[in-house]
């Protein structure tokens, strides 16, 4: 029998007094579905760390910058696409750098029998003279990772 990785989780009370802020705005939070603690056998609502940064994110838009509850969800929501999409492009340069390492090492395609025109390109480090791709210019591309 496997027992599950038990995260650490705070009350509501231990939340609102950290925060300085009424568990009745937790408690609004949770309906207007910005958070979503999870629940105890009891029905106590459980705040994990993930659920904090959240409320930390949700608090700096509505103290700092003003934002109403309307506009912090349309925030979150495009975070949370804006995170998705990062997570893509990853995976894409990842099977991008792949690619060009396996085509790198391909042997070249009969050029006579070929439907298209065939250019050879040279493999990576090769140098000829008369401007030939440099490492750098076709070295696999970096990625960035997002700050938040």
């Amino acid at each position: 029998m496997r027992k599950a990785k038990k995260k650490a989780a705070y009350m509501i009370s231990a939340i609102a007094e950290q925060y300085d802020i009424h568990p009745q705005t937790l408690r609004l939070y949770e309906r207007e579905g910005l958070l979503k603690p999870s629940r105890s056998e009891g029905n106590t609502r459980l705040y994990t760390d993930t659920d904090i940064e959240r409320l930390e994110i949700i608090l700096k838009l509505t103290r700092d910058l003003g934002v109403n509850l309307a506009g912090v969800e349309i925030i979150l929501n495009m975070r949370e696409k804006m995170e998705a999409m990062q997570a893509q492009i990853e995976e894409f340069v990842v099977s991008l750098n792949q690619e060009l390492a396996t085509r790198a090492t391909a042997p070249a395609p009969d050029a006579e029998h070929s439907l298209i025109p065939v250019v050879e390109v040279p493999p990576p480090g090769a140098a000829e003279a008369g401007g030939a791709q440099s490492q750098a210019e076709i070295a696999p591309v970096p990625v960035r990772s997002p700050s938040a």
